[in-house]
């Protein structure tokens, strides 16, 4: 719920109310039911209010402790804060509302700023101590809440989005190139750069403490996955049972609200679980899938539209079910938007995303989401088979990356960028990212499959995943939609870890004997198994359809490769291939070009990077050209 905004003049320089009130406008979107500030010489706060849990007056922010020593604005949502809650009042605080911000608050009187450690829940706060003087910032543990700054040596400003930043007076924006060349090889962000040079995205599990003395921020980490440590002696059947009892605590410490709640349902086992235990707390549960036009979709594509399972389910639930269809032209109208709230390009053809939350925000305030259950058990069998029988550390890293350069690979930047561009990056700048997610954690070995594969769980987990959970919540911010994560509980991922890979994938023993040198076997290997998600699957057997148990995984995505050959083909061209292209200055039209001219002549499949290329040429006309759309700014 609720966007965030802030500013610290560490030089003791006033900051006007105008500037911060036009600041949080920019986040109107992600609060319509209010709006508050603190403003007290050098320090100003701002809120906008998605009211989830009391929707009085007494929940609004910035709220401040009862003794006056703490100020914070607060987006998210505390699945424990009543536990902590009765903890506080044993300790003599009071509680005027019935939020989980005033526990944040009197929590931050009780213990300090440690006190972030211990919230179950996902998060980004802002919290002023007027005895210190000092600012901190903190982010939940998984990066499900984004927490955005700019420190520029005499000022900090933060905010949940970067466009609150842009309106900052003495920020001038410009193009971060380390950023660009990151992206282009990931579609994603390893490091914590964006797009915008100097704004740094807060890492999840980080707190970072600034005073008027501070001469740079420093990030404090206090929470980090670990695979590293599976219990070898757990049965499956443990596992089995357990992952059940956590799962469904999970779903009803998430199902807490005091406005009505619905959930994403789409025809996989993630989002199915979740309806199947979540109907059980609500008569009749609002349920929604994005369903796509097939009528001239071929190939592998043919079987994307999930719209009969997810049917399947919701008369199975009796849930009260709504479906969107997109076409092909619905990318045209709707990308612009999406860039303008997604802002720090992330993985993935999220437009869909932007349509279904946009459905669900006509119903429910808050809607549940499967994302997670892949990176915890092991959903994607076909990338930890290609590194699994690595012999060494650097033979892991070779295969690994290789297969994370989703868009252009290091060897292609020069035709990719134009001079000007690739004189200012580093073509090794990549790899070395890569690296260092793996090498920031001293546990990691790899001298086992199992190993390789758990540092395959943990890289997932710290970097595709926190894009996907960006992705989540700012395209249902845009809606005014707050999404919540089940299996981003603390109790269950802190379980998951524990759990060995063997319970995981369940061809992992076949897989440890087949014979790669026989013709076909490495191609079964890498595409034919769906074995991922073994132990989750077996929990979730009496709940939901066994026909939706045993289901291919299947990504949420449009059939944009039949559909960039098709109809959306002249768009493409249109935007990317002309005179008024803006992106041109950075990216070679030779090489979008070829690209373009090999994926319509189906020759290679380009989408995920034709994508890439329509939204950072969105990026460049939004942000650095202002080029206004209608109703957004």
């Amino acid at each position: 719920m609720c966007g965030i905004v802030g500013v610290f003049n560490l030089d003791g320089q006033p900051f006007s109310r105008n500037h911060i009130q036009r600041m949080n406008d920019s986040l109107a979107h992600r609060g319509p039911d209010g709006e508050g500030y603190f403003i007290k010489e050098n320090i100003a706060l701002a809120h906008k209010r998605l009211a989830i849990l009391d929707t009085s007056t007494k929940g609004l922010q910035p709220m401040t402790s009862k003794n006056g020593n703490w100020v914070i604005t607060f987006n998210g949502c505390i699945y424990n804060y009543l536990e902590l809650k009765q903890e506080l009042k044993a300790k003599g605080h009071s509680f005027v509302s019935t939020t989980d911000t005033e526990v944040i608050v009197e929590g931050l009187e009780a213990y300090g700023p440690t006190f972030f450690e211990r919230l179950d829940g996902m998060f980004a706060v802002g919290a002023w101590n007027k005895e210190e003087k000092t600012i901190y910032l903190s982010r939940d543990r998984y990066g499900i809440k984004p927490l955005y700054y700019w420190f520029s040596g005499k000022t900090l400003v933060f905010a949940s989005e970067v466009k609150a930043i842009l309106a900052h007076p003495d920020f001038s924006l410009k193009l971060n190139f380390s950023a660009l060349n990151e992206y282009f090889s990931f579609q994603n962000m390893f490091s914590y750069n964006t797009l915008f040079e100097g704004v740094i995205m807060l890492p999840p599990a980080n707190t970072v403490k600034v005073s008027s003395t501070s001469t740079f921020v420093k990030h404090y980490s206090w929470w980090d996955y670990d695979y590293s440590n599976p219990d070898e002696t757990m049965s499956f059947e443990e596992a089995k049972i357990e992952t059940e009892r956590l799962f469904k605590n999970a779903v009803a410490k998430q199902m807490i609200s005091d406005v009505p709640v619905g959930s994403y349902l789409s025809g996989g086992m993630d989002s199915g679980s979740i309806t199947a235990l979540a109907s059980r707390h609500v008569d009749r549960l609002s349920t929604f899938t994005c369903g796509f036009d097939m009528s001239e979709v071929t190939g592998v594509e043919a079987n994307y539209d999930e719209r009969r399972d997810a049917e399947l389910m919701a008369n199975y639930f009796k849930t009260e079910h709504y479906e969107q269809v997109l076409n092909a032209g619905d990318i045209k109208w709707s990308l612009p938007k999406l860039v303008y709230h997604l802002e720090d390009l992330r993985v993935g053809m999220s437009y869909p995303n932007y349509y279904i939350s946009r459905l669900a925000s006509k119903f429910v305030k808050v809607c549940l989401q499967g994302t997670g259950g892949d990176e915890l058990f092991g959903g994607y069998p076909w990338r930890y088979y290609r590194i699994f029988k690595s012999v060494s550390q650097r033979e892991y890293f070779d295969l690994y990356y290789q297969f994370w350069q989703r868009l252009v690979s290091d060897h292609q930047k020069k035709d990719l960028f134009n001079p000007n561009v690739y004189s200012k990056i580093n073509t090794e700048e990549p790899r070395e990212i890569f690296e260092r997610v793996f090498t920031f954690n001293k546990k990691l070995n790899y001298e086992s499959p199992e190993q390789h594969i758990n540092n395959s769980l943990y890289f997932e987990s710290k970097t595709f995943l926190p894009g996907l959970l960006l992705v989540g919540d700012k395209l249902s911010m845009a809606n005014g939609l707050e999404e919540r994560f089940p299996f981003m509980d603390n109790d269950l991922v802190n379980f998951a870890q524990k759990i060995p890979v063997r319970h995981k994938l369940g061809n992992l023993e076949q897989m440890k004997k087949l014979d790669e040198n026989v013709f076909g076997n490495k191609r079964k290997q890498y595409q034919e198994f769906d074995d991922g998600k073994n132990v989750l699957r077996k929990a979730m057997m009496d709940f939901i359809p066994e026909k939706i148990i045993k289901r291919k995984k299947q990504g949420f995505s449009a059939p944009d490769e039949s559909w960039y050959r098709g109809e959306n083909a002249d768009y493409i061209k249109e935007l990317l291939l002309n005179k008024k292209t803006v992106s041109s200055e950075f990216i070679s039209q030779d090489f979008i070009k070829k690209i373009v001219d090999e994926h319509i002549n189906d020759r290679i499949n380009h989408r995920l990077l034709i994508w890439s290329f329509m939204n950072f040429e969105w990026w460049c006309r939004i942000f650095l050209n202002n080029e206004k759309l209608d109703g957004q700014r």
